[in-house]
């Protein structure tokens, strides 16, 4: 039982490994040229909950679970002038972004200012 249980925990923790890989290959095809992740960048933002680097004015946390509490989750992040978003993978379901809504208003103020709409 004990094996089994640490067989799952390793499965878990490889999983979310590579959607962290996943996650730095879809901000590099965005244009972000230096996104690393911080297990191998900066140990540093990896203990802050910040689990990609050189992806500013944001900081990103990637997770691949069944259930999240995305409010705990962005708790947990830096506050800092960067935008703390989460982006959450679900087995069969998609991958959903969430924030907070201070952060995606200025965003948007960011986006109309710079004529985006």
């Amino acid at each position: 039982m004990k094996k089994d249980r640490k067989k799952l925990g390793k499965r878990n923790r490889t999983a979310g490994h590579n959607f962290e890989r996943e996650c730095v290959k879809k901000f590099t095809e965005l244009g972000f040229e230096n996104v690393r992740t911080s297990r191998y960048a900066s140990r540093e933002k990896d203990d802050q909950k910040v689990d990609l680097v050189g992806t500013e004015p944001l900081n990103i946390q990637c997770k691949y679970t069944e259930r999240i509490n995305y409010h705990e989750e962005l708790k947990s992040m830096p506050e800092d002038t960067n935008h703390n978003i989460v982006i959450h993978k679900r087995k069969n379901k998609g991958t959903v972004v969430a924030m907070l809504w201070e952060d995606f208003e200025e965003l948007v103020a960011i986006m109309k200012h710079e004529g985006l709409f």
